[in-house]
């Protein structure tokens, strides 16, 4: 009896490994078959994050939309203003030329000193080149504008019997003086309608889907056929306000924007009210504007001096 038990617990023995290599193999499989799953779950949730597609803009619409965004910006600054302080056209003609690559703020901290010296285009053209470049320092690229206020003073005197005509056509054969400038010294000088096309209006009527060109010239083209004659100049003022102190170029302060609802770039900026307001700048931001002499009505503070600032 007792040689005859003895097999069987080897027997038994030699079949447990077999077991354990089959649940092995079977837990082996359900962790590959999870990791191959895996995936699709996630591939599942992806669609869901798409965005609807914004409807196309008849040209219609967008007129009647650009229209209203002026009137808009129209009750937002009822202060706007060429900020380039001046009393003449000559003064204008001189500082717009100057505000080329640097602020308006520089240009009307360097002026003062400027005419102080050369106040009419009979002084300006008989200045040291060397001198003028030393007075208009401040502003930088100073050799190249020292040259064209010398022309564009020399042609005023010999041409145009010292007066800054009140032509697009004669102001642009001047030295230094292209459509942007005609346009300010135009619009703000003789209150002849003009559009200008400056780094804030060119990024902006982009933004509000007015335009699609890059180039200056056609951009002042494209807006001039949305708005009547009458509109340019301030249109030009009031856009341009809104792109220093709102939209700006890297961080717009959507959040704190005033025509945010008829905006299709909304959401490119700071979208949270307060985050929003910290980016406002100039008067809206509590700081001192760009002029060190503003028009009457201007709600903020003037600029200080060069000296002081």
């Amino acid at each position: 009896m007792t040689a005859a038990q003895e097999p069987a617990p080897q027997q038994s023995t030699a079949k447990k490994p077999a077991a354990k290599k089959t649940t092995a193999k079977t837990t082996a499989a359900k962790k590959t078959t999870a990791k191959k799953a895996a995936p699709k779950k996630t591939a599942a949730k992806a669609p869901a994050k798409k965005t609807p597609a914004r409807k196309p803009e008849s040209r219609t619409a967008m007129v009647r939309r650009a229209r209203r965004i002026n009137r808009e910006l129209a009750e937002l600054y009822p202060y706007a203003h060429p900020e380039l302080d001046f009393t003449n056209p000559f003064e204008l003609l001189v500082a717009t030329v100057l505000s080329a690559q640097t602020t308006d703020l520089r240009v009307n901290q360097t002026t003062p000193g400027l005419f102080a010296v050369c106040p009419t285009p009979e002084d300006m053209a008989a200045m040291n080149p060397e001198r003028l470049e030393e007075l208009i320092r401040p502003t930088g690229f100073f050799r190249a504008k020292a040259k064209s206020l010398i022309g564009l003073s020399t042609a005023l005197r010999d041409r145009f019997g010292g007066e800054v005509p009140g032509r697009l056509e004669d102001l642009v054969t001047l030295p230094g003086v292209g459509r942007k400038t005609a346009n300010v010294v135009l619009g703000n000088a003789f209150g002849v309608p003009g559009i200008t096309v400056d780094t804030h209006f060119g990024r902006l009527v982009r933004r509000f889907g007015w335009t699609t060109q890059e180039d200056p010239v056609k951009v002042e083209a494209e807006i001039a056929e949305i708005f009547p004659k009458s509109e340019w100049t301030m249109l030009s003022h009031r856009v341009v306000f809104h792109g220093r102190r709102v939209c700006h170029s890297r961080k717009p302060a959507c959040g704190a924007c005033g025509i945010a609802p008829l905006c299709p770039s909304y959401g490119e900026g700071e979208t949270d009210p307060e985050k929003a307001k910290k980016l406002l700048k100039y008067e809206l931001g509590g700081q001192p504007g760009q002029r060190l002499n503003p028009p009457a009505g201007y709600p903020g503070r003037p600029a200080p001096p060069l000296a002081a600032s």
